[in-house]
């Protein structure tokens, strides 16, 4: 490395010599004092395994549809602990993670998908204000920016071809002038501005605001009480957990990352550990020097790609480009911790954003995101429909899972609605095969894509026989 790409480096670095390691979101005096653990034996309607936004929503909605059902929701640490509490506070109409992938992967159903997805956030917006949610909910709106000429060329590719598909409303292609008028970095090239399909918000306070409504509502919510164990018990189930157990009539799983008590399933996810920086607060000054004016998320184009957007008090939120799996598919503590991609970031952030020379990191975080073969959510039921699940956002579910509640309880009610008629709902993705095919899967599939996005875009046999199988893995 030339002496001034050393210079530069460490110049970066120093950004980051007052960071404390834990999110910024989870980093609040604010924070509700957690539930007590489940002791002894319970029972009820439907149980809940999992206090994060899948867990969250399902119990709200299983109250709101049917408020004499007797629920009780079990979290094994606090909830909004995990993803949902160290999340870039994106939350997407889409279910599909993003319109490109829904619609190579369900081109018949994509309108349906797109319908329901806006009708989603919309509702989302609606709880917010009909519970009080205080969780800085923003309708703002994100673009997807170019940082390269190929990627501009593709943005505006793309953007003609969502015309012709009618499937272009709220949605705009800016030019170099016209994204560095929205926010200004000298890395922009183009941009794709979807004006009302995402709402910016505060991830740690949408889950505790969930709690509180559940609570509000009757379901009962015991913290500190890992499920260990799931199997028949009469006409219903029944959960043991570490110092109790609970029997109800029906379960709904929204565990995610962390090991699924229907042990088939768990071969369908693996965990990636993705990463975040968030800024101290920008000054009036600062703001200015980059615009932002109309707040949106930001996203680049790469398939190594940041994501960024700036808090109710002006700090930004700096996220993603390394996405790490580890041998085996282990889930640590350790792992939420990684001084090396946290310099990496470091450097990127003010390679988009030279005019905040000077601006320090104060929060520096990373966790598990559970994702599967084909990027989006899918769903089932296990033990004659007593059990339902629901797994595999790929870092986007803090929109989707309140639509994956929803098909969970579809599901459990045995119910066909036009939630649980879509191929999506009805078919999973592939699995991932066993180690050490995974990591090696894997690995071989990052270099690509990295090789991709310094080559022009252009994706190899490798990539190229991945799409053709419907498979990969997102940065």
């Amino acid at each position: 490395m030339a002496p001034s790409a050393m210079t530069r480096g460490n110049h970066w670095t120093k950004s980051l010599s007052d960071v404390q390691p834990v999110s910024y979101w989870l980093d609040d005096p604010g924070k509700p004092h957690p539930e007590p653990a489940l002791t002894g034996a319970e029972t009820c309607d439907l149980l809940v395994v999992g206090g994060g936004y899948s867990g969250l929503w399902t119990a709200l909605i299983a109250k709101e549809r049917d408020p004499g059902r007797d629920v009780v929701l079990v979290e094994g640490r606090e909830v909004g602990w995990a993803a949902s509490g160290r999340n870039g506070g994106f939350c997407a109409a889409s279910l599909t993670h993003g319109l490109a992938n829904g619609l190579t992967r369900w081109p018949d159903e994509i309108r349906k998908l797109e319908e329901l997805g806006a009708r989603n956030l919309d509702e989302i917006e609606a709880a917010v204000a009909r519970y009080s949610l205080d969780c800085d909910f923003e309708r703002s709106g994100e673009i997807d920016v170019a940082t390269e000429p190929h990627q501009a060329a593709e943005l505006r590719a793309w953007h003609e071809e969502l015309e012709r598909e009618g499937l272009a409303d709220g949605v705009e292609f800016l030019d170099t002038e016209a994204v560095r008028e929205q926010v200004d970095s000298p890395t922009f090239l183009a941009g794709l501005h979807d004006r009302r399909g995402v709402a910016m918000l505060h991830p740690a306070k949408l889950a505790w605001g969930l709690k509180r409504a559940c609570l509000e509502l009757g379901v009962r919510v015991y913290e500190h009480t890992p499920a260990l164990r799931l199997k028949p018990y009469g006409a219903g189930m029944a959960v043991r957990t570490p110092y109790g157990s609970i029997r109800a009539r029906r379960v709904a799983l929204g565990t995610n990352i962390f090991p699924n008590l229907v042990k088939r399933v768990r071969s369908y996810t693996v965990p990636v550990y993705d990463y975040a920086l968030m800024t101290e607060p920008l000054t009036a000054d600062q703001l200015a020097s980059i615009g932002w004016k109309n707040r949106q998320g930001l996203g680049d184009s790469a398939n190594q790609f940041h994501y960024f957007r700036l808090s109710a008090d002006n700090r930004i939120l700096w996220g993603g480009y390394d996405a790490i799996y580890s041998y085996g598919g282990r889930v640590r503590a350790e792992y939420d911790d990684r001084p090396e991609t946290y310099a990496k970031l470091a450097g990127h952030f003010f390679t988009c954003f030279p005019q905040l020379e000077g601006l320090r990191f104060t929060h520096a975080w990373g966790g598990a995101i559970d994702t599967c073969s084909r990027f989006s959510a899918f769903f089932g039921t296990a033990h004659q429909g007593k059990v339902a699940y629901a797994a595999g956002y790929t870092g986007l579910g803090v929109g989707a899972t309140r639509f994956g509640a929803d098909v969970m309880l579809d599901l459990l009610a045995g119910e066909r609605t036009e939630r649980t008629e879509l191929e999506m709902a009805r078919k999973k993705p592939l699995p991932f095969p066993p180690e050490p095919l995974a990591w090696t899967g894997i690995a071989l599939t990052k270099w690509s894509l990295a090789r991709a996005d310094s080559h022009g875009g252009r994706r190899n046999l490798w990539l190229k026989t991945m799409d053709k199988l419907g498979l990969g893995f997102d940065s």
